[in-house]
């Protein structure tokens, strides 16, 4: 196990999780698409509004054996902080989550056993809500589409999600957030008393000879 699995990571899983920072209006829907699923149009099915995260009406199988692959794109770049999901129960919980970044297609089986991703998780067991797995930040700070390869269920033949989520933000919101701490003097006499000695002092400066 390496130290990216959350099995010996010393960031553990919230396994209550919420509904801030979530970006679900922020996926592309529509073009998310999978590999090796029973029905390749639930891939989308199990991208749900936050409300919906414990509806088990809708999920996804995998199909000739236990590895699956979705495809998520987002609308635009966005910074990602965690990932949410919810597994099947039993023999069909996948143990393992590989996560490929910024491919403009899906990562195919072929690819994803020759590349290395950008981050391979140990997926908790046992769990029947939602699980909250935290990202490191700076590997997934500019992301426009994420592949996501389940795998290694505890049956060995077939594995099973429930809801797929994400949390985050987009490089618009982070600039928002920096423009709030941005406050300007209104006038040179409101200046920190420290920067009208200091235009003082360059004044003197300019004019000695």
């Amino acid at each position: 196990m390496s130290d990216s699995d959350y099995g010996s990571n010393s960031v553990a899983p919230d396994l209550a999780g919420g509904d801030a920072g979530n970006i679900f209006g922020l996926i592309n829907r529509d073009n998310v698409h999978g590999l090796n699923l029973v029905v390749p149009e639930d891939a989308k099915e199990i991208i749900k509004p936050w409300n919906e995260r414990d509806d088990t009406m809708k999920f996804a199988d995998s199909g000739v054996d236990d590895q699956m692959i979705i495809h998520v794109p987002f609308t635009q770049s966005v910074r990602l902080k965690s990932i949410i999901v919810k597994l099947g129960r039993g023999e069909v919980t996948p143990r393992h989550l590989r996560l490929y970044a910024n491919y403009p297609n899906i990562v195919d089986f072929a690819d994803a056993e020759v590349t290395k991703p950008q981050l391979d998780i140990s997926l908790l067991e046992g769990e029947t809500g939602v699980v909250e797995y935290p990202l490191r930040v700076a590997a997934f700070a500019n992301i426009s589409s994420l592949s996501l390869y389940f795998s290694d269920s505890v049956g060995g033949d077939s594995s099973r999600i429930y809801y797929l989520g994400f949390k985050g933000e987009t490089r618009s919101d982070r600039r928002d957030a920096s423009s709030k701490l941005e406050i300007p003097a209104a006038n040179a006499a409101d200046a920190p008393i420290v920067d009208r000695l200091s235009e003082k002092a360059a004044g003197q400066q300019t004019t000695a000879r």
